[in-house]
């Protein structure tokens, strides 16, 4: 477990049976965080030796926290974002890895907005048609057409390429109770609102592609695609009320 000094940065990774590349993400992220900063890793009641794997590392800075049933990454990575301490906040998912200079990057960025989002690269596959698509530096500013791109399904923001500052934690949390996926939208959402975000165009994740975590060959039915649109227009509104309930 980290010292109860003050935190730099936290890292936070939802994992479920993820003992196959856990280490080697652990250690691409380790590699880059000083001896005070936090890895925190809630496990989502993994079948598997997740949980071993990320023990055997051995490093205080790891915080395990394991959930005693399965909740679901969305849930996940709310109770670690909730227990983080650090002043700045970084969202990694289990399976990728970090490339050089993703800490010092996202943290320049962080100096002028609250919420930064990056691009990332792949490996292990060909990329699709929607790992092309690119976040682009000039768009930070276009609050309105990021929100309504998000909302749509179109703008590229992936929890896995995004950080925001401690303070930004009052208006993330909690995840609104109906989200049931795509919580780094709802990080978007509350980013763009706040006009608080900001792209970097260079890539700071290396995205692992395998059988767990490629795009599905089919289109999601009419009906699940109209449930998540409402359930993010939803949330819209609950972003909204942050918002003005904090000026």
């Amino acid at each position: 477990m980290s010292g109860n000094g003050p935190v730099r940065v936290s890292v936070c990774m939802a994992t479920y049976n993820g003992q196959e590349y856990v280490a080697e993400q652990i250690r691409s992220i380790l590699a880059q965080l000083a001896p005070g900063d936090e890895l925190i890793v809630v496990d989502d009641a993994s079948k598997d030796s997740t949980l071993d794997v990320v023990r055997r590392l051995g490093d205080p800075r790891i915080v395990l926290l394991p959930n005693k049933e399965n909740k679901g990454y969305v849930a996940s990575f709310e109770r670690a974002i909730t227990a983080s301490r650090g002043d700045y906040i970084m969202l990694s998912d289990q399976d990728d890895v970090w490339l050089p200079n993703r800490v010092e990057t996202l943290l320049d960025a962080l100096q002028t907005k609250d919420f930064v989002a990056s691009n990332f690269t792949v490996f292990g596959g060909p990329a699709n048609k929607y790992h092309k698509v690119q976040l682009k530096e000039s768009d930070s500013r276009r609050w309105v057409a990021n929100l309504v791109t998000t909302w749509i399904g179109i703008r590229p923001y992936y929890g896995c390429t995004m950080a925001f500052k401690a303070a930004a934690k009052k208006l993330i949390l909690p995840f609104p109770e109906f989200l049931t996926e795509t919580h780094d939208q709802w990080i978007a959402l509350v980013g763009n609102l706040n006009q608080q975000m900001v792209h970097v165009t260079a890539p700071t994740v290396a995205r692992r592609l395998h059988d767990e975590n490629t795009t599905p060959k089919t289109r999601r039915p009419v009906a699940v695609i109209l449930r998540a649109r409402i359930m993010l227009l939803r949330a819209f509104f609950v972003a909204l009320g942050r918002k003005l309930g904090t000026r």
